[in-house]
């Protein structure tokens, strides 16, 4: 049974809507990431999960009860679940004090507490700070006593807004591990919402897609990076290339698209006739100077068109009849000699190319 369930969630501010629909089921001891752009509504379903707020319409439920929108039983529930806010709040107290305040407020004799703070210290590596006063940290370590507040309250279910996003690296590796530890040892439900889709992939069991108010897509990072069930969710996961076509074959399974001409092998069981996308991910294109055997089934010669370098990364733009983009490494790029105008061989298997059904404007 899942142990928190959203239903025919809706909410809006005034006139505006801000969440729309949402169906979501999040089971014991998963990690469930949220990702979404900057205003999709994110953190709104955090606040409404972990009833600080009260939605429009729609209902909640936790291990298998309807919360109710008030009262004793709404307060019980909202004590089993903790939220980690984007920017950490912490008080004008020792690292100690701050990580203990919840326990004393809920009636804890003062030599359980002493044990559950150091110990829960020592898990987030501030055991050395218990006696600094928490304003003096860096965001990275003030981060981790906001984490440390809300573990040692032993929630049921964690909700983390935005955990890294103020960060630096080495802090949010920090944070990261961490938080993986937790879902790991203790077993803890945690939803988390994250603008980094990395973040997404590496810490979640599963994944939701949140575009303007609507959850468009859940599912695993397979499902999410490499199955997009719609174009706008393609687009927002970086599958660059999203090319219209149409199936002119079909045998037992591989199927063959008409890209202007140009034509494509994938694995759909899209009937001949059928409008489509065909998606590659950039990182799924191997560029070569010749034309080389492989099993891969789609090769075609092409020129750059345009090299953009990203730390150990290049963005090769060519154009092979039709416009595509690869990822490849920056060393890769230089052997290659990739600049503009040079010819190339692109190759993809047939497997790493995901059809869509293309809706057709009228």
């Amino acid at each position: 049974m899942s142990l928190i369930e959203v239903t025919g969630l809706n909410h809006r501010y005034g006139e505006r809507a801000i969440l729309e629909n949402i169906n979501l089921s999040v089971d014991r001891g998963e990690v469930f990431a949220l990702i979404g752009p900057t205003g999709a509504g994110k953190t709104t379903l955090l606040r409404i999960i972990d009833l600080l707020e009260v939605p429009s319409a729609g209902e909640i439920y936790f291990n298998g009860k309807c919360i109710p929108w008030s009262g004793k039983q709404r307060l019980e529930i909202r004590r089993r679940m903790s939220f980690i806010h984007q920017k950490p709040q912490v008080f004008n107290l020792s690292v100690y004090d701050n990580v203990a305040c919840g326990l004393g407020w809920r009636g804890e004799e003062r030599d359980r507490i002493a044990g559950k703070v150091d110990h829960i210290l020592e898990m987030v590596g501030l055991k050395g700070y218990k006696n600094r006063n928490a304003r003096t940290l860096s965001g990275g370590e003030a981060q981790r006593v906001a984490l440390a507040r809300s573990l040692v309250l032993e929630p049921d279910v964690l909700l983390l807004d935005e955990p890294t996003a103020n960060l630096d690296p080495v802090s949010t590796t920090k944070i990261e591990q961490l938080i993986s530890y937790v879902a790991r040892q203790r077993n803890t439900t945690m939803i988390m919402a994250t603008h980094d889709m990395s973040q997404g992939q590496q810490l979640a069991d599963r994944i939701g897609v949140l575009l303007d108010g609507r959850l468009v897509q859940t599912g695993n990072a397979t499902d999410i990076f490499r199955s997009p069930q719609n174009e706008e969710v393609a687009h927002f996961v970086g599958m660059e290339n999203i090319i219209e076509g149409v199936i002119i074959a079909n045998n037992e399974g591989i199927a063959t698209v008409n890209i202007g001409g140009n034509a494509i092998q994938a694995v759909s069981s899209y009937p001949v006739g059928k409008e489509v996308y065909a998606c590659i991910r950039p990182e799924d294109i191997t560029l070569a100077l010749s034309s080389t055997q492989s099993s891969a089934r789609n090769s075609f010669q092409a020129k750059v068109t345009q090299v953009t370098f990203l730390g150990p990364l290049s963005r090769v733009e060519i154009n092979c009849g039709f416009r595509l983009v690869a990822l490849v490494t920056k060393i890769s790029a230089e052997e290659l000699n990739l600049q503009v105008g040079r010819e190339v061989y692109a190759t993809f298997k047939a497997t790493g190319v995901h059809i869509m059904e293309r809706e057709i404007s009228q």
